[in-house]
This record gives C-alpha cells, structure tokens and sequence, in this order.
C-alpha cells in the first residue's frame, strides 16, 4: 500500500527541546520525500500559570472532537503521535482508532513509565515506579516538577489509561530508537512485540572535520541532569585542555575552571562548525538520556564522544572504537578518559573515522525514512489483523 498522506501529532513544549526538533525534522523529511503531512499541533503556552488540569490530561475530549474532524477533512492513512502530554491527551489515539486509522507512537521520553519522564530522582536513577508497577512514589515524592498535585494529575493520567488498556490496544506500532528503551518500556508492561527500534537521523549533514581547534566540547541544556556538576569537577582537574560549553539553562551561572569558555546559546551552524572543530564531545548526563542527539551530531562531524556508561549512551558509544565511556557522576573517571584522549592523538583519529562511519551506515536521512516506512507499512497490517483489540471509546 502506497502512504501519501500522513498525519503528525505533536503536544510542543513550552521550552523547545530535542522531542520538538525531532517532530519538525521527521515531517519536513516526508514531505520532502513527497508525502503530505497533516500537522495536528497543541503547545504548552496554554497551560495558565503552570497548573495541569487532572481531567483534560487523562482525556481532553474538545482535543478529540477536533482531531476526528481534522482526519475526517483531510482522509490521512496513518496517524504518527509524537507526543500527547498534556494537552493533547490519548483521547487522541481513540480519535484516530474510531476514525479507522492505524495508530504509530513514538516513544520520545519516559513519560508513559514515568511521570517525571526522566527516571532520575535526587540526582540519581529511579526506577520505583516500574519496579513496584505502581504510580504511588511519583506521587509521594512529586515527581512532575517538584509538584504533588501536578504529580497526581500526571500520575491520574498514566493510571486511567493502563487500567482501560489504552497503552495495549489503541496503539498499533511503537517506535523506540534504541534497545535499551525498549527493554525498559518492556519492563514496565508494554507490548515488546509491537515496540520497534528505528534508529534516529542526523538530516544535515556538514560533512567531517578535522577536530583541530584542540578543544574539547560540551553542548546542551545546563542542568542538573546533563551532569554540569560532573563537568565542571572533572575540569578542574584538567586546567591545561580547554573545555567549551554551549548552551543554556538553569545552571548557567556554574562557576567554571579557568580552562572552560562558557558561549551559551549558539545556531545550529555555530555548533556543527565546534563540533568539526573540537577533539571530542562530552556526554556527561547522570540519567539515561532517552535521545542523545548531541552524540549523533559528534559522529555526523566524525567527533568521538566521551559519554557516561548509562542507558541510551552506552548503546551508542563503542569504547575505544567511536569514543569513550566513563563511570557516571565520576569526575575523576572522566577526566582520567579526556587526559588519555588528548594523550593519544593516534588513537583519536582512528575513532573519528569510526565515528563519521558509524553516522553512514545507521543515522543517515536516508536510512531513517527507509526504516519509518517499513513501520508504517507493519502498522496498517498490525490494525487489519486485530480490529478488535481495541474497545471504542463513546462519542460523549
């Protein structure tokens, strides 16, 4: 069956991040492969004062009377939900069920496991909620923004749809980038069987650089979860190799060694340029990071990157072949790995050429849209072959 017109539900953040860069470079990619893409956007910038509204986010019902008359105007043949939370809601996914859609979600973060989404608590990983399958310690200790309510009302949500089977049966395909997620996302219940890897892509590609600027680069959001703290510490320890941070956050005030250039925020052509420039690229995050797009970026310029040996890192760097791994939260660990790096330019130069490499043969555009077809394609059958799995939610 041939796909020619798609449909893209995105729930944006009121803070842009990696999920939102993601949604508006997948559907550019379709379109530019000659698909249509139906846009179906909502965006936090509506949530007054930042309070969540328990019902409208297990079920935003005005979300999904629109959605059915969005699919019934212009006929898409798959529907593709990048995310739903909040406002969006997984009334959507029944919108597009009762409409006669197949159902694809992408597994972005760890919201549906986690109502903090990040599997980090007070510094450290958290995976109470999947250990005890129950929703009470995100509660108990506010994990959605240090807020309890907000927690309950997120936690409410996650509750409602497992019990009524939303996550097993109004959802026909979930798209997972690596397998560590989806071993987790197993873990906390989901259907493995329907949870598929689809690499991410880089869709820009600036070509290698030579990595001569004898700089290491760090580039990100300045928070506590990206591991600034580690940063920071391991560089104090290395006051002869220059460090360079880009990017912005909550922590931009951290005091950096006399060895670190703070740059803040920089364009997307800023940063592939340092990339190119920079001898290796520093993952240093203390949570699983669910889409490390910033290592995938390093291996388009063919940069090594030295990352922490956790989660979705450890699948993407291969020690001693495309980078380094290191203990994490570990400063010293890390700034022993950086020391050896720029110890032993040989090696360095091998794993750059690994690095561009790997880029070729797993994150090209041209891979990833390959790949989201074949999923599409398994989708449509996936909904033919179990029309019953799902019990229809009423108009009203």
């Amino acid at each position: 069956m041939q796909i020619k017109t798609v449909l893209s539900v995105h729930n944006h953040y009121q803070q842009p991040g990696g999920e939102d860069e993601v949604f508006a470079a997948e559907t550019a990619l379709l379109e530019r492969q000659g698909h249509r893409v139906i846009r179906y956007q909502d965006h936090n910038t509506r949530i007054r004062n930042g309070a969540l509204t328990g019902l409208a986010t297990t079920w935003n019902h005005r979300s999904y009377l629109r959605l059915r008359r969005v699919i019934a105007e212009t006929r898409p043949q798959i529907a593709h939900f990048h995310n739903t939370f909040p406002l969006i809601s997984p009334a959507a996914y029944y919108a597009a069920k009762r409409s006669g859609l197949p159902v694809v979600q992408k597994l972005g973060n760890f919201r549906l496991i986690c109502p903090g989404s990040y599997l980090l608590r007070d510094g450290r990983v958290c995976e109470k909620c999947i250990e005890k399958q129950s929703l009470l310690p995100a509660i108990q200790h506010g994990c959605y923004r240090g807020n309890a309510a907000a927690s309950a009302a997120v936690s409410c949500m996650l509750a409602t749809h497992r019990a009524i089977g939303t996550w097993n049966r109004a959802v026909d395909i979930y798209i997972a980038a690596t397998e560590f997620t989806r071993a987790k996302f197993i873990q906390a219940g989901f259907p493995g069987e329907r949870i598929l890897i689809r690499h991410h892509a880089i869709y820009d590609d600036p070509g290698p650089g030579a990595g001569r600027g004898g700089y290491a680069l760090f580039v990100g959001r300045l928070s506590a979860e990206k591991g600034i703290d580690t940063l920071a510490e391991a560089w104090r320890r290395l006051p002869d190799i220059p460090l360079k941070v880009a990017g912005d956050g909550p922590l931009n005030k951290t005091q950096w060694p006399a060895s670190v250039t703070a740059l803040g925020h920089q364009s997307r052509q800023q940063i592939q340029t340092l990339m190119k420039d920079a001898a290796v690229v520093i993952v240093p995050s203390i949570w699983y990071e669910f889409v490390p797009l910033t290592l995938l970026e390093a291996f388009v310029c063919g940069t090594p990157v030295i990352a922490s040996n956790l989660g979705s890192m450890a699948e993407r760097v291969d020690h001693h072949r495309t980078g380094l791994l290191f203990r994490p939260g570990d400063p010293e660990d890390l700034a022993h790995h950086v020391r050896w790096a720029f110890d032993h330019p040989e090696q360095l130069t091998a794993m750059r050429a690994a690095a561009r490499r790997e880029y070729e043969t797993r994150y090209t555009a041209e891979i990833n849209y390959k790949r989201l077809i074949e999923i599409y394609s398994l989708a449509i059958e996936n909904a033919k072959q179990a029309p019953a799995r799902l019990a229809l939610a009423p108009e009203s």
